[in-house]
């Protein structure tokens, strides 16, 4: 099956807000068997709409529209809708009783006209209900292609997805199994890793394909088997991940798209009944961002500090001025004694701590644009490595946010 995502807003085009509805509808329709082949950002004009319209029309199975359904005149989907599909409006009571009840009793204002029209609809589409906005979801079906409408508001948006697309198209269409499976890897670039495993990947059956998704400092691979006997599909994509598993295991460090290194990280201090703290600097609390984005994180981690100027490294962490002096604030005897500094403050079992210059200027340090030094301080010692991870700004806070979960990972793993 065949799908194109379609979301309708200037708002979109210009930038004013970001597109997260396609990335969650693509994805929902992945887990059914369904592939989406295109997707498109247009204007709220009737000439594009309808245009976008007839040049889907028949080269998809589904066209999923998100957007223009609100209740004000910039809001146009519903009435180029109906136009398109030479149809005209009818009252739905189901969902006039609903916007009412909704604007009444919880609002506690009375219901305006406009209110209410959201309840019109074309008479040929099949309401799809909405529990939680105004505006109701339409299926409406024209020669070979569907088209479902659905409003821009995210929560809005998910709940008809999950309550009434997905359930629809599971019950209306014969589809085959897609199934997906991720390996992370960290440590070691695209091209090493690809280099690595490509007499395995080049004997891969035709029905498997892999994608790599490199990110700085870590690249997953992604396996996609598709086919109509799932027995099959998921037994051949565990024996390919078994496969490579043997050949990479040096830099695999999980198996699921969810499974991110801080997840990992944060399921051994909760095994070792240990923490981690963070002193940060040239990462500007990053890493500490990172580990507490796993939910549960506050049973093993301290806190942060963010010392990004001298002086804080000076006053909170307690850092020897001669030190800086003697060796430059982005050095590895700097970033130790900010590790151990933080270890005194916070009394944790793990400390990072990170200093360098991510650029552009260099700041209060000689040393060169991109390079970085990442300390750990342990129960037992201070390790310190050095690295220069280039240029742009963005890709040496990411590596080095990427390479000190990866510094801890190795730490803990080397006791278990």
């Amino acid at each position: 099956m065949k799908a194109a995502i379609v979301t309708i807003g200037d708002e979109i085009l210009i930038g004013q807000i970001i597109d997260t509805n396609s990335a969650y509808i693509a994805k929902s329709l992945d887990r059914i068997g369904v592939q989406t082949y295109e997707m498109r950002s247009i204007s709220d004009q009737r000439e594009h709409i309808l245009q976008t319209f007839q040049e889907l029309q028949n080269q998809f199975d589904i066209v999923i529209l998100t957007g223009g359904l609100g209740p004000t005149k910039d809001d146009i989907t519903k009435k180029t809708l109906c136009d398109y599909f030479e149809d005209t409006f009818v009252r739905n009571a189901e969902v006039e009783a609903h916007v009412v009840a909704l604007i009444e009793n919880v609002l506690k204002r009375p219901a305006s006209q406009i209110n209410k029209d959201q309840a019109l609809v074309p008479s040929k589409a099949e309401v799809l209900f909405n529990q939680v906005g105004t505006a109701p979801g339409m299926w409406i079906q024209k020669e070979n292609t569907v088209f479902i409408s659905m409003p821009g508001v995210p929560y809005e948006m998910k709940y008809i997805m999950e309550h009434g697309v997905l359930p629809k198209i599971v019950s209306t269409y014969q589809r085959p199994y897609i199934l997906h499976k991720t390996l992370l890897t960290y440590g070691q670039g695209e091209s090493v890793v690809a280099e690595r495993i490509e007499a395995w990947e080049n004997a891969l059956p035709d029905f498997i394909k892999l994608a790599y998704l490199p990110a700085p400092g870590r690249v997953r691979l992604r396996l996609t088997a598709r086919g109509t006997d799932q027995q099959q599909l998921e037994s051949e994509i565990q024996r390919q991940v078994e496969l490579v598993s043997a050949i990479i295991s040096d830099i695999i460090v999980g198996y699921d798209e969810d499974e991110t290194l801080e997840v990992v990280v944060g399921g051994l201090l909760k095994q070792k009944g240990k923490t981690v703290a963070t002193a940060e600097s040239c990462t500007g609390g990053k890493i500490a961002q990172t580990i507490t984005s796993v939910a549960g994180s506050s049973a093993y981690f301290k806190g942060s500090v963010v010392s990004y100027a001298t002086e804080a490294k000076v006053d909170l962490l307690g850092v020897d001025p001669q030190l800086i002096a003697t060796h430059s604030v982005v050095s590895a005897e700097v970033a130790m004694a900010m590790a151990k500094g933080a270890q005194r403050q916070l009394k944790s079992d793990y400390v990072l701590a990170t200093t360098g210059n991510a650029g552009p200027a260099k700041g209060d340090s000689d040393a060169e644009v991109g390079t970085v030094f990442i300390a750990l301080a342990t129960p037992e010692n201070v390790v310190v490595e050095g690295f220069n991870f280039g240029q742009p700004r963005e890709k040496v806070i990411d590596r080095t946010v990427n390479k000190a979960l990866e510094i801890l990972q190795k730490e803990i793993l080397k006791n278990l």
